[in-house]
């Protein structure tokens, strides 16, 4: 069918986000930086035991019984916590809710790629100061005219963390904007930015369930605040869709919460094979970034990252490659479990062998 143009004239064309392949068949899935473990076993429970009945009815729309734990964890006021379904949707809605002035907001020029796609859809400016040259942030690139600031902490795909020295430099250069810190990747690296809600006004925290408590395909996400930046992205939600989160994930999102020890557990499981995994990556010559996340961003130079990239995809071993400025040679390789990264390092050296 030939489609009209004049239809055309005025719709919204996006270039839109490009996630990570989701392959079908049996692989080593190392290029998404889900974990590679099972949710906590209360979560299984849950599901277990759920009616299905109960599916009938609209779940809570104000999802309080999430919330309450997670007010509760991180020791704030119910008030303070907004959830939706995955950080992606919570970071959507914070564009919508915060980035109004029409001046342009600022993010790394390398980052999270969907930061530039929410920027478009909401018609939000946008300007990307400079990584310096070991891929950390310059606090004083992040102040002037502008309309927002947004990064992630640690950063992805470099898995670079900032210390909260940076992070309060850019508060107090810029208390009259919102600066959302997204802390996707928190758990494995550092002291979390949502310490510092009681002194900044301006500051918005996100996290998510996706990576450090494994539940990437239940979708819970969340931000931290003071009550009245949340009650605004509350409104917003409200104006779009009251009920955004189902009745599983507002359910085993609890569960998973109050299981802490399991997720502790995990966390320093990762990060051991974190460390490991950049040990035996040095000893095959790659270099890497001082990550803090649940991946490594390794480059070698002698081997070109994009024919890595297509070896290890023919052995199925999938991991991140980006034909991008400044990290076209850099691969992002998820940790998964201990006998995974062995068959990728086993697979590395075949492959080094035969180039």
């Amino acid at each position: 069918m030939t489609i009209n143009p004049n239809l055309l004239k005025n719709i919204k064309q996006m270039i839109p986000y490009t996630a990570g392949e989701q392959p079908k068949e049996k692989v080593v899935k190392l290029n998404t930086n889900e974990n590679p473990y099972p949710p906590s076993p209360e979560v299984a429970k849950i599901l277990k035991e759920m009616d299905v009945e109960d599916l009938r009815l609209y779940a809570d729309p104000n999802s309080s019984k999430l919330i309450k734990v997670l007010a509760d964890y991180h020791q704030v006021e119910e008030n303070q916590i907004f959830v939706g379904v995955g950080s992606d949707e919570v970071l959507g809605f914070c564009f919508l809710t915060y980035f109004n002035s029409g001046k342009p907001i600022l993010f790394p020029d390398i980052t999270y790629s969907f930061y530039k796609v929410w920027a478009n859809l909401y018609d939000v400016p946008y300007k990307c100061p400079a990584l310096d040259a070991d891929f950390k942030m310059v606090s004083s690139d992040y102040s002037g005219d502008i309309g927002g600031i947004i990064f992630p902490n640690p950063n992805a795909p470099t898995g670079i963390y900032e210390e909260l020295d940076l992070i309060e430099e850019i508060l107090k250069a810029n208390p009259d904007i919102i600066v959302i810190i997204d802390e996707a990747y928190i758990d494995y690296a550092g002291r979390s930015a949502c310490e510092l809600i009681p002194k900044y006004d301006n500051l918005v925290v996100v996290q998510t369930f996706s990576k450090s408590r494994s539940m990437a395909g239940m979708r819970i996400g969340y931000a931290i605040s003071n009550p009245t930046l949340i009650g605004y992205l509350d409104d917003i939600k409200n104006s779009f869709n009251s009920y955004t989160m189902n009745l599983p994930s507002q359910l085993t999102g609890v569960a998973a919460v109050l299981d802490n020890e399991y997720f502790e557990d995990k966390i320093e499981k990762i990060i051991e094979t974190r460390e490991w995994v950049k040990d035996e990556l040095a000893k095959l010559g790659f270099s890497f970034t001082d990550g803090a996340g649940n991946f490594v961003f390794a480059t070698h130079k002698d081997y070109l990252a994009s024919r890595l990239f297509d070896e290890l995809r023919k052995r199925n071993i999938y991991v991140r490659y980006w034909n991008a400025p400044r990290i076209s040679e850099y691969l992002r390789i998820t940790i998964g479990t201990k006998k995974e990264m062995e068959t990728l390092l086993e697979t590395l050296r075949e492959i080094m062998g035969k180039y």
